[in-house]
């Protein structure tokens, strides 16, 4: 018999990889000699890279690239084994969480660092790049981190136009002969299970703007400049990518990279679900408990969220699958209907948002030593 901890990161508390290794030794406490499978998840935002270099040995490599806002940040990127695939993560140089809220204008971001990763990746042997989509300020349908790459967007005045989402609408040309050549053999996937277009009520702007600080007036100059950025795209590259499936991910990096550069979506969640081959180790027979987590599960956890998405491939096999959190919210029994067998809160009582996530680690030990407690006895 075997358990799988199956976890998604506890934004800003506690790692995929901290819960995983919380969990193993609570394992080694209440139940030694259990065997485990520790699976740190991601869905191509945070944590992506810690779990793809956790699951393949593979190494981190950080510089200083530009941030959201043209400052200098540290940044990282993971390297597989292989050390051919690279893993990045948009959020790592261009994520919300680098722009103080005051400060937060997508106007005004860019994703310049991004590509400046990237770059340094490819300079150093990457021929595949794995680049996660999530968590970004910007909502420059990926411009920023093309300039990076080479790719000049220039105005009437046949200059480069400035940084920032804002900027889109004084495209006039694009000029690709300065394109870093080494990309041509360089397959980019890019990894997001957000499948809004670039465009419209459901798109980059009008869903994750206001997130990123754009209020109403705000959104409707995004708008206006990512439609003239797909439209001279579209007269530049020959095929029209703002409607595609995961176009707006990423404050449309999924639009621009499909677009110019080739590149692939593929599903974040399966792409860390096959680089542990999960689903093999599921239907192998022996795994009688999946434990998974997220900082808040809620009714659009069934959405192809990760929790639902680990609890449907368990339910499968049927496997018991508790899902602690850090927040139960609203509808979140529809978890039930998909294979989440119980939802546990991490926290023990009344406390401030502050309190419990500064004490995520002990919160999370004390709900895992209950779980292994009650699995203990309901298999004696």
């Amino acid at each position: 018999m075997a358990i799988v901890f199956a976890p998604d990161s506890f934004k800003g508390s506690l790692s995929a990889v901290q819960f995983c290794e919380l969990a193993a030794s609570v394992v080694k406490r209440c139940l030694p000699g259990e065997k485990i499978y520790s699976f740190p998840m991601a869905d191509g935002g945070e944590g992506t890279v810690e779990a793809m270099i956790y699951a393949t040995g593979g190494k981190i490599v950080t510089l200083a690239v530009t941030g959201p806002l043209g400052e200098t940040v540290e940044a990282s990127y993971g390297m597989l084994p292989d050390e051919t695939t690279a893993v990045i993560e948009m959020a790592a140089a261009s994520g919300l969480p680098l722009v103080p809220e005051e400060k937060r204008n997508p106007v005004l971001t860019t994703s310049f660092g991004t590509g400046e990763l990237i770059c340094h990746a490819v300079r150093n042997g990457a021929k595949k790049i794995i680049l996660g989509l999530g968590g970004s300020a910007t909502n420059d349908g990926g411009a920023g981190a093309l300039q990076a790459l080479g790719y000049k967007f220039l105005d009437k005045e046949d200059c480069e136009i400035s940084s920032g989402g804002g900027n889109l609408s004084n495209i006039c040309r694009v000029e690709t002969t300065s394109v870093l050549k080494e990309l041509e053999c360089v397959d980019i996937l890019l990894a997001s299970d957000v499948i809004n277009p670039l465009l419209g009520v459901n798109g980059a702007t009008r869903v994750f703007g206001p997130q990123k600080g754009a209020d109403a007036d705000l959104l409707d100059q995004l708008e206006r400049s990512l439609a003239h950025f797909a439209e001279i795209t579209a007269s530049a590259v020959g095929q029209d990518y703002s409607m595609f499936e995961g176009a707006g991910a990423a404050g449309g990096m999924g639009f621009g990279f499909l677009a110019y550069t080739g590149a692939v979506m593929q599903s974040g969640f399966e792409l860390i679900a096959d680089c542990y081959g999960l689903q093999k180790i599921l239907a192998g027979g022996e795994v009688t408990l999946l434990i998974t987590g997220e900082g808040e599960i809620n009714g659009q956890s069934v959405q192809g969220k990760l929790i639902g998405r680990v609890a449907a491939m368990a339910s499968a096999n049927s496997i018991p699958v508790i899902a602690l959190a850090g927040k139960i919210g609203e509808n979140a029994e529809a978890l039930y209907e998909i294979g989440v067998s119980s939802m546990m809160p991490i926290v023990s009582g009344p406390m401030t948002l502050a309190e419990a996530m500064s004490g995520a680690a002990d919160l999370v030990e004390k709900r895992l030593v209950d779980c292994l407690q009650l699995y203990k006895i309901l298999r004696t």
